[in-house]
């Protein structure tokens, strides 16, 4: 960023903060100070509460009421010795808010401690906890404010309201309205200019919208599918040309359309034979409920509302159900990540090939239980287990063998309504009138996984047909997440047909066990796809096109997309800690949704703890949303969201809150999670970091020197 000389008035900001830290640490000096003093009179009264214990073992018994009640005293003393935590004197704060009122003006800080000397005018506020961190939140510079802290209502006006960054005890950085004030290395202050990887600005209505199928162009304002359909390039319109009875399979990065032709060549499947394959046995399955939400809306100005859009999981229970002829299946409440990862695994399957004369034969009719203990058996082998493992090469830790174990121990014991058959049912429900399994070990007695229920269909097959309804054609999107047990379903859906489409990218993979788009293929039993590499990224920007490039590292495909078009340069934003680096992009948020109402931003953290952890700084926000379930509006405003939960979508804006070495280390996994993550911007991409940058950003050009 470019310097500017320093004003008057950005002199005299610095005087004051300045001053203020200046302050604030001879403050927590004073308590530092104090602190040790008390800490030498708690030693002295530990000794003086020794003495009386030794007195009170020889004192007489006449005695012993006196001793005891200087006993009491003593450690009353104790626990009033008890120490406050202090600030860290290296940052005691991150933010400055002045508030006037009836009784005059006061400052605030906002910290992770509390701690107060009023004699001294130093009030450091806990900005989790503390009610008028709400102010510093709702607020601006100026903004007259009428909040309710309790039961008393407090008003007045915000004098001033900056975020600082203190840095082993110096002040490094103001930024307040206009004001952006950053000390160099050598100790000078430098006015920094907002360019333009320091201001979200300019993309509202970039990202493709519901009901509006674009081609990841950032064309906006698309009043017809035959619109959309006229901006389809060479690449995605000689694909969407395919004839149905060929198996096509779209393949490319991110942005480049893969969804658009996927579509596309599904409505002219359906228009030009309706006969043979009408909507009622087309189906689009997709691993997630987000991009779900948004294909149903896509389908809309093609003409395809009656075409079934399905996750993956909804679509194996459905599948299951009709397959093994069942009103209902009890799944498990919760399967443990890693044991997910090795029931969707390709040596898992190589490993069941093996073992499927085990459930042939002239036994009896392969129900779901009888498959389902079969299956057991094999999980409870730790032998079998092993060998998955160890044909995984690498990509299934050792762990996962002690974890199968376990879960499966507890999904085959007895159920404890069946264990307590002909007990009194009331005594089976706990006083809130939940079962009394609820968040017990005991829930997973008798369930499913949903990744055994493709297991589950491929062992039945194994004895004839499986007996679910055929589909005429459908299409799989982001079909790198589909496990080789989900392919195997497919083709038995599809029966002698092999009308399908394939979308995928395998670098988006967000858990490692792709088997490669052969085996894929092989397991839908084609061999004659016709294939379509789309080239260039219409989605992304440059900028943003490199750095998914470089997070890719040695993953990156040789022949890598194309950016289609230039944009903004991707803002990296680095601070001491999380609480700086969140209350900053809160800042920014606001003045985005402000400036730009109808936008689309997508804040996407690296897990579902980390998107809780940040939208409680936003919440307050009425244009702030938390989407953990796909549940996606589609609506102008913030989605507060993880990784898991937007493949496939877009925004005009998306801000990466957590880019750490702890989210994102050097693994191949956590290289294809934030390349997912970065590619979902259509206009402008900011990644934070606090702490310890991750390794797939540091020498990326430009993230280094981020302030």
């Amino acid at each position: 960023m470019a310097g500017q000389e320093l004003s008057p008035e950005a002199l005299a900001l610095i005087a004051e903060e300045e001053a203020l830290l200046s302050r604030v640490q001879q403050a927590l000096s004073e308590a530092r100070r104090q602190a040790a003093e008390r800490t030498l009179d708690t030693q002295g009264l530990m000794a003086q509460l020794a003495v009386l214990r030794d007195d009170a073992t020889t004192a007489h018994a006449a005695d012993l009421p006196h001793v005891f009640t200087q006993m009491n005293e003593v450690r009353s003393m104790l626990e009033r010795q008890e120490t406050v935590p202090l600030p860290d004197a290296n940052a005691p704060y991150f933010a400055h808010l002045r508030l006037s009122g009836p009784t005059g003006a006061r400052d605030y800080l906002l910290g992770r401690t509390s701690f107060a000397n009023l004699a001294a005018g130093v009030r450091v506020i806990d900005w989790r906890f503390a009610p008028v961190a709400r102010v510093f939140y709702n607020y601006e510079e100026g903004d007259a404010f009428e909040e309710s802290f309790g039961d008393r209502l407090s008003e007045g006006e915000v004098e001033a309201r900056r975020l600082v960054i203190i840095e082993k005890g110096v002040l490094t950085r103001i930024s307040t309205g206009p004001h952006l004030l950053q000390r160099d290395a050598q100790g000078r202050w430098h006015a920094r200019g907002r360019d333009a990887a320091s201001v979200l600005a300019g993309g509202s209505g970039t990202a493709a919208r519901p009901g509006f199928l674009g081609v990841g162009r950032g064309t906006t304002h698309v009043e017809d599918a035959f619109g959309v359909t006229a901006l389809l390039d060479a690449e995605q319109y000689a694909a969407v040309s395919t004839g149905p009875e060929q198996p096509l399979l779209v393949l490319g990065s991110a942005g480049s359309g893969k969804t658009t032709v996927a579509l596309h060549r599904l409505a002219k499947v359906v228009f030009d034979d309706a006969k043979t394959f009408p909507q009622a046995r087309t189906k689009v399955v997709v691993p997630e409920a987000g991009l779900a939400r948004l294909t149903r809306r896509l389908l809309e100005p093609l003409g395809l509302g009656k075409v079934s859009v399905e996750t993956l999981e909804s679509w194996s229970l459905s599948t299951a159900r009709s397959a093994f002829s069942l009103p209902g299946i009890k799944l498990s409440p919760e399967t443990p990540a890693l044991v997910t990862r090795f029931k969707r695994h390709p040596a898992l399957r190589r490993a069941l090939a093996g073992r499927v004369p085990v459930f042939k034969g002239k036994a009896l009719p392969p129900t779901l239980d009888r498959l389902r203990l079969k299956l057991a058996d094999a999980y409870l082998d730790r032998a079998f287990l092993e060998a998955v493992v160890a044909d995984a090469k690498g990509e299934l830790p050792r762990t996962v063998v002690a974890e199968v174990l376990e879960h499966t121990k507890q999904q085959t014991a007895t159920p404890l309504a069946r264990q307590y058959k002909g007990y009194d049912a009331d005594s089976l429900v706990t006083v809130d009138g939940r079962a009394i399994e609820a968040d017990t070990p005991d829930a997973l007695a008798g369930t499913v996984d949903p990744d055994d229920l493709p297991i589950l269909m491929f062992l039945k097959a194994q004895r004839g047909a499986l007996g679910a309804e055929r589909l005429a054609h459908v299409v799989l999107d982001e079909a790198e997440d589909f496990s080789l047990f989900e392919l195997f379903v497919v083709s038995q859906l599809l029966g002698d047909s092999r009308s399908c489409t394939l979308a995928g990218d395998e670098v988006q993979q967000t858990t490692a066990g792709f088997a490669g788009w052969d085996a894929a293929l092989e397991e839908l039993g084609i061999r004659d796809a016709a294939t379509c590499r789309l080239q260039v990224s219409y989605r992304c920007p440059r900028p943003v096109v490199e750095l998914a490039q470089h997070v890719l590292g040695t993953q990156s495909p040789a022949n890598a997309a194309r950016a289609g078009r230039e944009g903004a340069p991707v803002g990296f934003h680095h601070f001491p800690d999380e609480a700086q680096a969140w209350l900053f992009l809160g800042d920014a948020l606001r003045d985005l949704v402000l400036r730009e109402p109808h936008a689309s931003v997508g804040v996407i953290a690296s897990s579902r703890e980390a998107a809780q952890s940040f939208h409680r700084v936003i919440k307050e926000m009425p244009w702030a949303r938390l989407v953990l379930e796909g549940d996606f509006s589609f609506e102008p405003g913030v989605d507060v969201t993880d990784v898991d939960n937007v493949k496939g979508l877009e925004f005009d804006y998306v801000v990466l809150p957590d880019v750490t070495a702890r989210a994102y280390p050097a693994d191949d996994e956590a290289r294809r999670r934030l390349h997912v993550a970065v590619t979902r911007s259509s206009h402008q991409l900011w990644v934070a970091s606090s702490a310890v940058r991750s390794p797939l950003i540091r020498t990326f050009p430009g993230a280094d020197g981020a302030a």
